[in-house]
């Protein structure tokens, strides 16, 4: 059972990286991969309790970026990162860049809330793991803490959506430069959950053909098809568009803790085959299996 996308206390989960490792192999996965948002700094811990635990563990990280659909229209697109060597100064000091803008649009967000509910930032921190990566999970426990809602799920699709009064636009990499320099870094790109905001009812036709194109141009190895966000419409067309230009398919959790997110750990997974050529393309950092 291998699950590529699972999230620690480094981010914005909920168990430590030993925990999630734990947690993992009781849920009877034998390889994982920890992917917190923008940071390596789950990757030492984990290691070593996957060591310990004797499961195999692939290092990687959940790259927050934004692709230009045209002049006034972008989206985000999340890229997971296998195997990236964690001393490649560009990637690293890029991710630092984002994890700063994300402490600054937190406080802004924070800042908004404060007016309707009684939350703040000195709350949140007191909460949130030192060095961690700070993201809409921590406003929403904070939420949670407070009795506005019940629990994270019911903040994001409230208080917290893109839509609400209270949200700011993150500031992230461009998704082509992100893409480069995780290959300069000897990782292997790959699109996390892919058209997760894909319109309902929408058919293959509306797809954006042009636009994976261009991330393939760009050299994204592939595509997270199995994951519960993907709509069932696309999953062919992404299976057959990774077919024709030879890319890695995987299905990974995305994994946020009980309590984070519904997503139980092995609930979909990535072949062996798949995951042999993650470790054959990726020359930036050893695998632990």
């Amino acid at each position: 059972m291998i699950d590529l996308h699972a999230h620690s206390n480094h981010s914005d989960g909920i168990d430590s990286p030993s925990e999630l490792v734990q947690n993992a192999k009781s849920a009877g996965v034998t390889v994982l991969a920890i992917t917190d948002h923008d940071t390596v700094s789950g990757w030492e811990e984990a290691i070593a309790a996957a060591e310990s635990a004797g499961i195999g563990l692939v290092p990687g990280i959940e790259i927050s970026t934004r692709a230009q659909l045209d002049t006034e229209r972008g989206i985000s697109v999340h890229l997971l990162a296998y195997l990236p060597d964690p001393s490649f100064r560009p990637l690293m000091d890029r991710l630092e860049d984002v994890r700063n803008s994300r402490v600054s649009r937190a406080m802004q967000m924070v800042e908004r809330l404060a007016e309707d509910y009684p939350i703040s930032w000195e709350e949140i921190m007191q909460h949130v793991k030192p060095g961690s990566t700070i993201g809409r999970p921590a406003l929403a426990d904070a939420l949670v803490r407070a009795g506005a809602v019940p629990d994270r799920s019911s903040a994001f699709e409230s208080i917290l959506h893109r839509r609400s009064k209270y949200y700011v636009s993150e500031r992230t990499l461009p998704t082509e430069e992100a893409i480069e320099l995780v290959r300069r870094a000897g990782g292997v790109p790959v699109m996390a959950h892919p058209l997760i905001d894909f319109p309902a009812g929408a058919s293959e036709l509306d797809l954006p053909s042009d636009h994976f194109e261009k991330f393939i141009q760009a050299g994204i190895m592939g595509f997270e098809v199995d994951h519960r966000a993907v709509p069932e419409v696309a999953k062919p067309w992404l299976r057959n568009l990774a077919l024709k230009h030879n890319l890695i398919i995987t299905g990974s959790s995305d994994y946020h803790g009980v309590g984070g997110k519904d997503n139980k750990l092995g609930e979909n997974q990535t072949s062996e085959q798949m995951l042999e050529r993650i470790i054959d393309q990726a020359f930036g950092s050893e695998a632990f299996l």
